[in-house]
């Protein structure tokens, strides 16, 4: 029995079903209401080129009958972290970011690292800027005498240097009590934790003056550095803090074929903590992945937030009625589309999108361009592809999207957009694209820079023929044009020859799609971006010291108010040259 019969035969019941290879092995592991309606979905004629490609890789289909949808859910991320499905989203962080672990020993050590380990240890941070976590150490270092070697208690015949140059209270040699080493261990954490800055601070001042009075000058101004340093901490912490005293997190995901990556960006007491990136190949949808994903995140129950905000309409109540039952936590779960919670999402996206774009450009796609010219009768292989896309929103902020491709993949840095100027508010797809077209190769034609092996448009013979117009009017009419009806998937030419179905996992056709779909995702953001521009200049203008000129020149450094929440208020004080307390307002107002 094929893959596909197996999919027929499953049973209308709730459940899992694991997808296997030729030898046995779990490749994906998903869950369902009705088990045969959702495999089956997997096996339809008309799926994407991404799902045709990865289920050819399945041999055959195992699945276990659930009582209901939670008990599926469960299940599924239990056989995910048992089996490590090689579609599933995983756990794989993409890029860590370095926090302080204070070890689980009888005398614990204080170091720097980016692997959490349930053991016992306790950690703090992450620290997305590795200077702050320096500037940390060193204060611990240099105010508590903790050990640094890793060697075992009492089995010493003599305390080594740091011991001798007061770096080291020799807990190895019992020159100090477990209850006094202790101590400093338990100040160090209300420290970290951002409960006694201003007592740190205090007893730094003192000693400073101490080393000063014993002309202990070195000395003395080695401290004065570090109480700046944690002035300068405090001061950007309190900043961020006010008003503030909840937890949150923001998660999103982007998904291009079968890559995806989702970031996550974590804010504590009003603070950007962290923020990391999580990378998959998947069988999986947007939905399916980030809500999986966030089942093994928060699986373990610790650091879990307040408030959770997403970018996809997952089953909130599902999701919240699993942290409730096996964590015991209550979770709110939100869809922002604007306002503070959005701004912050949108880094998320842009974090996620970033990630899995550089993923895609590592992949060979030389054959499927060598099928691809054969397909269009081309004389040569098409390395450079440019590709346009309309968007608009009820006649308003209408923009294309120019996408490059080099060697199959997306070149980011030359991606281009154009605002309509010749429509005067009216909805014309193909006049958009005649003014899109023509703006682009007059521009390439004047500067006499390279043109592309082929030109792709979203759509239909409309859409194409306005292309070439424009081509034929500028003298290029030689460049091949071809389009892509979304409908069937159908590529179109511009002469008399038939509309080309090719079979949808055909890697000739992936890449058109790829194109295409990279190029509605970059037109649409556009549309949004420009949306929330509008939003962000009425936004700033609330801010007491921004009016219209000094909005406009923030948004003009910024471009956008995500790129602004990504900064700190000395760092948007110094880009956009305004007072650091009107910046400080700023960053606050965006965060609150």
């Amino acid at each position: 029995m094929t893959a596909k019969e197996q999919a027929h035969a499953l049973p209308d019941n709730p459940g899992v079903y694991m997808m296997k290879n030729k030898d046995d092995r779990i490749i994906y592991v998903g869950k369902a209401k009705n088990l045969r309606k959702r495999v089956t979905s997997y096996f339809l004629p008309n799926r994407d080129a991404k799902t045709t490609a990865l289920v050819e890789k399945i041999d055959h289909i195992d699945y276990i009958i659930t009582g209901n949808e939670y008990e599926a859910l469960v299940l599924e991320n239990n056989l995910i972290k048992r089996h490590n499905p090689h579609y599933n989203i995983l756990l794989k962080d993409g890029k860590s970011y370095p926090m302080i672990k204070i070890t689980n020993e009888d005398f614990p050590r204080v170091y720097k690292t980016r692997r959490i380990i349930p053991d016992g240890s306790s950690y703090f941070g992450p620290f997305p800027a590795g200077g702050a976590l320096e500037t940390y150490l060193d204060l611990i270092r240099e105010n508590y005498p903790l050990r640094l070697c890793s060697g075992s208690i009492g089995k010493h015949k003599s305390p080594c240097l740091y011991y001798h140059i007061h770096k080291c209270a020799a807990p190895c040699m019992g020159k100090i009590s477990e209850k006094d080493y202790m101590a400093y261990v338990d100040e160090i954490k209300e420290f970290l934790s951002g409960e006694d800055d201003m007592k740190m601070i205090a007893r730094l001042e003192k000693e400073m003056k101490d080393d000063a009075k014993a002309l202990r000058f070195e000395e003395a101004a080695k401290k004065r550095n570090l109480i700046e340093d944690l002035k300068n901490i405090t001061k950007g912490q309190s900043v961020e803090e006010a008003g503030a005293s909840d937890s949150r997190d923001y998660a999103a995901v982007a998904l291009r074929g079968s890559l995806c990556t989702v970031a996550i960006i974590q804010l504590r007491d009003g603070r950007v903590i962290g923020k990391a990136l999580y990378r998959a190949e998947t069988f999986s949808d947007e939905t399916e992945i980030l809500l999986s994903f966030l089942i093994q995140y928060y699986s373990d129950g610790d650091n879990l937030p307040h408030e959770l905000y997403v970018n996809q309409e997952i089953d909130a109540s599902l999701l919240s009625s699993y942290f409730k039952n096996e964590l015991g936590v209550p979770l709110f779960i939100g869809f922002p589309r604007d306002g503070k919670h959005y701004r912050i999402l949108r880094m998320a996206e842009v974090n996620a999108a970033e990630d899995v774009d550089k993923r895609l450009c590592k992949v060979d796609n030389t054959p499927a361009l060598e099928k691809l010219a054969q397909y269009l009768e081309l004389d040569k292989i098409p390395l450079y592809i440019e590709g346009f896309d309309i968007a608009q929103l009820a006649g308003k902020y209408t923009t294309a999207s120019l996408i490059v491709f080099r060697n199959g993949n997306p070149s980011v840095k030359e991606y281009r957009r154009f605002n309509m100027k010749t429509l005067g508010g009216r909805i014309d797809d193909f006049q958009s694209m005649r003014e899109a077209v023509s703006r682009r190769y007059s521009r390439l034609y004047n500067e006499e820079k390279e043109m592309p092996d082929l030109i792709m448009v979203d759509g239909g013979k409309g859409q194409v023929h306005a292309a070439i117009d424009e081509l034929e009017a500028l003298g290029l009419d030689y460049i091949p044009v071809v389009g892509l009806a979304e409908k069937n998937e159908e590529i179109v030419f511009p002469d008399g020859r038939d509309n080309l179905v090719l079979d949808k996992a055909d890697p000739a056709l992936r890449v058109l799609i790829a194109l295409r779909d990279e190029c509605h995702r970059f037109a649409t953001s556009a549309n949004q971006r420009m949306r929330s521009r509008d939003a962000g200049f009425a936004l700033l203008q609330s801010i007491e010291g921004v009016g219209q000129k000094r909005a406009e020149k923030i948004i003009k450094e910024c471009i956008s108010i995500e790129n602004i929440l990504s900064l700190s208020p000395e760092e948007l004080a110094g880009k956009c040259s305004i007072p650091l307390t009107v910046a400080q307002r700023i960053i606050k107002k965006l965060t609150l």
